[in-house]
């Protein structure tokens, strides 16, 4: 089942449902994508205006790049609850059954794969919204502004789906490593995020 091509309302109704899937994973991505494409929306009101022809080839290189993140954004929607599904099996099997554990410690890796996928393209997109917020039209200015703030949104979010499952493994190296990626994601992109948005502030008040 695909969710991202279902519309907006049925997405939201399967998101608040007690259905396991789609979660906080697959929201953050959607959100991310959102972000990102609000980056898109700056630059589409940019290249070919007469103002900003200094910038047109590198807005054009920006929105490609974009438009390859929002896709793999949107791929992640799905794929998260793709690598939810072992680990959703796995606490199916009542406690005491011989190979519960090892079947619980390799679906929790899985499970945290997408969404550390999910925070590193929306760390690379925080990036290239920063430079669409300073190259951009200015008339759309808000907009990379929001962008930058959804993006963050959706980093933080999948960032929780990582601990919940780092918190429960039984390999607490392992663990670690992981948590140190999403960390180091945070430290860098949130701050990043922030920068950007209080920029964006700057030239809009008064």
């Amino acid at each position: 089942m695909s969710f991202v091509n279902n519309n907006c309302v049925e997405f939201v109704r399967l998101l608040a449902s007690s259905a396991p899937t789609p979660g906080g994973g697959g929201a953050s991505a959607l959100v991310g994508a959102v972000g990102m494409a609000l980056g898109s929306m700056v630059g589409s009101l940019t290249i070919g205006k007469r103002k900003y022809a200094d910038v047109d080839t590198d807005i054009t290189a920006l929105m490609d790049e974009a438009k390859k993140l929002q896709n793999e954004l949107l791929r992640l929607v799905d794929e998260d609850a793709v690598v939810f599904e072992p680990l959703s099996q796995a606490y199916g099997i009542p406690k005491g059954t011989p190979g519960r554990d090892q079947a619980m410690e390799e679906a929790l890796r899985i499970a945290c794969t997408v969404p550390i996928d999910i925070m590193r393209a929306c760390a690379r997109a925080i990036e290239l919204m920063g430079e669409i917020a300073h190259k951009g039209n200015t008339s759309a200015l808000s907009d990379a502004g929001a962008g930058a703030a959804l993006c963050k949104a959706a980093l933080m979010g999948a960032s929780l789906n990582v601990f919940i499952n780092t918190k429960s493994m039984v390999d607490k190296d392992y663990a670690y490593d992981i948590q140190s990626v999403a960390d180091n994601l945070l430290s860098k992109y949130c701050p990043m995020a922030d920068g950007i948005y209080d920029y964006v502030l700057m030239q809009l008040r008064d």
